[in-house]
């Protein structure tokens, strides 16, 4: 098991001086030979990557803030930062950095922190390598003090060296001290110099100094020089707001004393960030780095120590969804939750937070708050529910399954959702395109899981239940406003509502294939949606238009005779009709999507609109879209026209089987080279001549056509001829007679008998023996009298037979074999 002291979370700052998480891993120090040094090496805790491999230069400023982080800048202005989970782990990697530059380990800084170009701008300057002198902390020097800390700001080297100055002489205490004596006073110019002071101070982006300002003991009187601002017409009194105003709630009693001054301290730092400072100039942006840093790495301490405590979350859950909670006390709860989660997204170990939270029943907790009439909880509710659907959807998915198997379908937790976004009270409906968004993202097969078992796939599981147990209660708004010919409810707030349902099925139309299509389809969905182009809101019009534009882009035939069959394109065209010439969005989407059914060549779709729909857009000459149209038509028109008759096809091709076979002896090709291989066949191979006559089609035509012969001449002729009976009773099968025409029956003709299928095998009463068999034209009555055969009669007379050659085997059986009992079935 790593050791949980060298644990770190490595930041990068980025351009827009934020810092960016690489990744988590274990911090170690070692030589490498490769950058001739001693390196600090940070391997990833996942893959064992490294993900920072840094030299620890002699002339490198290292910071030790906090007691957790260590922050240092490489080459030109890229800034690293260590957050180390714990604080010996910190002290142990800032004891190494020290050893190696030489310095004590007691300091928070190891070099004095100068940019190369700065001193090579200022190395000429006698004064540049000097260290700022400070006037004496006096009432009466306070305006020689505000000038010099002016004038200093532009230059980043003096900025440096007067920070230098600032922590060496405690200077900040003792003009601290001097605030308070103008305020005795009301030395109102003193308060404002003081202003100038502190402010520039904190512009100087020195975290030592920060962790001064931001001490317990003065940060109050820190604020309350910030209220002396010259530029304002008025004293601003933050102190009485953060005294009075802004009071702490303890919603679970936090006895960790360091904890909450962690708490208190954030909250005024941010406090001066936000509201007190002024708005920073173009100049001033990266001087707030190091203040901004400040808080957010504070915010991951509080999180790292609540998460610590073994009592305060469970007791917090347990309350939340305790009954006998007060709705007072559950607000707060709700509310802390809330801000809890907001630091916890850029927390180092965001992992094992949120699962902390799932073990803990975040996910039940919520459905009680959502059950809530307090609109401000229920909204907090939300923000808490799209940080856990943002952190593992997959994790949320599997809850609402399990959840929803032993529960009705009104109580759970995203049935909830949807109820919620449906009720929106707000008039632009923000908090309902907020859950809109949150199950677009549940629903979105893209980051659904390949396998949750070993038969089911996630994206099945889940989408089954959706449409089964949600999908009726997201589109009961829809169904319910458009039951008669025109929308029953057209006022604005219906019409965003109707907007986000119809984004909603459109985004499904082109993710999920199967399951919406059979929903459209049971519902007549597409129908209810176009009754919505009769509203006097253009933007759901064009909502509606854009759902049957996605539904034609899927392609699917299935969709497209659901829109034939029910003229569904009718309400598309008159909608097109009753905008007129107008150049619109609308003109613009409608023409759009015939101009893709052109584009895309959907017959289906061209050939309904040409017939039912063609005159409206003979007229509609601005484009060439419909035209198109009619010329597509005209073409697959022109196609079936001149297309054979595929019924009269096939019956000559059975016909002229016999008559392009000419005389027997007449031998093609293929029967040529079967009578050279004849001796050398193997007895188990079965040889086909004819693949074309022996086709499975050709098999079932021959099989309808002789048993028709046969019932005629059953009529014609009720008895047979002795001679044409076996000694049992049965037909003998006639030799074959190939013709070039249509042949007159003498009275020889035996009596044709059904056809056998030679690739099917060999019933039960046969012997179970294998035989070479082909398929050919007898040649004369002349071949051997024990080859058996079957014939049909063709209605022209003509006598089509088949023939079984038999092999070397078959030759010696004896020529009264008796017939199979069963006529063999037709195999296709």
């Amino acid at each position: 098991m790593a050791d949980t002291r060298r644990r770190v979370k490595l930041y990068v700052l980025n351009d827009e001086r934020q810092w960016d998480d690489r990744g988590t891993g274990h911090v170690s120090s070692c030589y490498v030979e490769r950058l001739n040094g001693m390196c600090l090496l940070v391997r990833s805790e996942t893959d064992g990557s490294i993900l920072l491999e840094s030299k620890i230069q002699q002339d490198t400023a290292y910071q030790k803030q906090q007691e957790t982080l260590i922050v240092w800048s490489e080459n030109d202005n890229y800034d690293l930062a260590l957050s180390f989970q714990e604080k010996a782990g910190c002290d142990e990697i800032w004891e190494i950095i020290c050893q190696i530059q030489g310095k004590d380990p007691s300091v928070d800084v190891t070099q004095d922190i100068i940019e190369e170009s700065e001193e090579e701008r200022f190395e000429e300057m006698p004064d540049a390598a000097m260290p700022i002198e400070l006037p004496p902390c006096e009432l009466s020097k306070l305006d020689e003090i505000a000038e010099l800390f002016i004038n200093v700001l532009p230059s980043p080297i003096r900025r440096e060296k007067l920070a230098v100055a600032i922590e060496n002489e405690r200077y900040l205490q003792k003009l601290i001290e001097i605030f308070r004596m103008c305020e005795d006073l009301e030395n109102a110019e003193g308060l404002q110099h003081l202003f100038e002071i502190i402010k520039i101070a904190i512009l100087l982006n020195k975290n030592s100094l920060l962790e001064i300002l931001f001490s317990d003991d003065i940060i109050y009187d820190v604020i309350g020089c910030l209220e002396y601002d010259p530029s304002a017409t008025e004293v601003h009194k933050h102190r009485e707001y953060l005294n009075s105003k802004a009071t702490f709630k303890e919603v679970i009693p936090i006895t960790n004393q360091e904890l909450l001054n962690k708490i208190h301290q954030t909250y005024r730092v941010q406090y001066i960030q936000d509201v007190i400072l002024p708005s920073p100039s173009v100049f001033e942006e990266n001087m707030l780095t190091t203040l901004s840093s400040f808080i957010f790495f504070n915010k991951l301490e509080i999180v790292n120590m609540i998460q610590e405590d073994d009592q305060f979350l469970p007791e917090l859950f347990t309350q939340l969804t305790d009954e006998a909670t007060e709705d007072k006390k559950r607000r707060d709860l709700v509310l802390f939750l809330k801000e809890f989660c907001c630091c916890a997204q850029a927390c180092q170990n965001r992992d094992s937070f949120f699962r902390t939270l799932s073990n803990l029943g975040i996910l039940p907790a919520l459905e009680v708050v959502m059950g809530m009439d307090d609109i401000e909880v229920r909204q907090a509710a939300v923000d808490i529910f799209a940080y856990i659907v943002e952190y593992s959807p997959s994790m949320v998915r599997e809850f609402i399954i399990q959840e929803g198997n032993g529960q009705e379908d009104d109580v759970i937790l995203i049935n909830l959702i949807i109820e919620q976004m449906i009720c929106d009270s707000d008039p632009d409906l923000g908090g309902a395109m907020q859950l809109m968004n949150i199950l677009r993202v549940l629903i979105d097969p893209e980051n659904m899981m390949t396998a949750v078992a070993v038969s089911k796939t996630e994206k099945t599981e889940f989408l089954s239940f959706f449409y089964k147990h949600c999908m009726h209660i997201l589109t009961a708004p829809l169904l319910a406003n458009t039951s008669s010919d025109t929308p029953s409810k057209d006022d604005y707030q219906t019409a965003q509502l109707l907007g986000l349902i119809l984004e909603l099925l459109t985004f499904s139309i082109d993710n999920h294939t199967y399951h919406i299509k059979n929903y459209i389809i049971n519902k007549d969905l597409l129908r209810r949606v176009l009754v919505l182009l009769q509203s006097t809101h253009q933007f759901l019009v064009l909502c509606a238009i854009r759902l049957v534009r996605k539904m034609i882009a899927r392609k699917d035939e299935f969709f497209n005779r659901y829109i034939v069959k029910g003229s569904l394109l009718e309400p598309v065209v008159r909608a097109f009709k009753n905008n007129g010439n107008r150049y619109n969005l609308l003109n613009s989407a409608i023409i759009e999507l015939f101009e893709f059914i052109r584009l895309e060549d959907v017959k289906s779709l061209i050939v309904h609109i040409e017939e039912a729909y063609g005159n409206v857009f003979d007229t509609v000459d601005y484009v060439s879209t419909f035209k198109g149209l009619k010329l597509k038509y005209e073409q697959h028109v022109d196609r079936v026209n001149n297309k054979p008759n595929l019924d009269s096809i096939r019956q000559t091709n059975i016909l002229q089987t016999s008559r392009y076979r000419r005389d027997a002896r007449a031998l093609d090709e293929d029967e040529e080279l079967w009578f050279n291989r004849e001796d050398e066949a193997d007895d188990d191979n079965i040889v086909v001549a004819d693949t074309t006559f022996r086709s499975a089609k050709v098999e079932v035509e021959l099989d309808s056509i002789n048993r028709f012969v046969e019932s005629k001449k059953a009529q014609d002729n009720p008895l047979l001829s002795k001679d044409s009976l076996t000694s049992n009773g049965r037909p003998t099968s006639p030799v074959r007679l190939a013709t070039t025409g249509a042949l007159s029956r003498t009275a020889t003709t035996p009596r044709p008998t059904s056809p056998v299928n030679l690739m099917t095998k060999k019933t039960a009463d046969e012997p179970q023996e294998t035989t070479n068999t082909k398929a050919a034209v007898a040649t004369t009555t002349e071949m051997k009298t024990t080859t058996t055969t079957n014939s049909i009669t063709t209605k022209q007379g003509g006598i089509v037979g088949l023939v079984d050659y038999p092999d070397e085997d078959s030759d010696e059986e004896d020529d009264d074999v008796e017939p199979p009992s069963k006529r063999p079935r037709v195999t296709f």
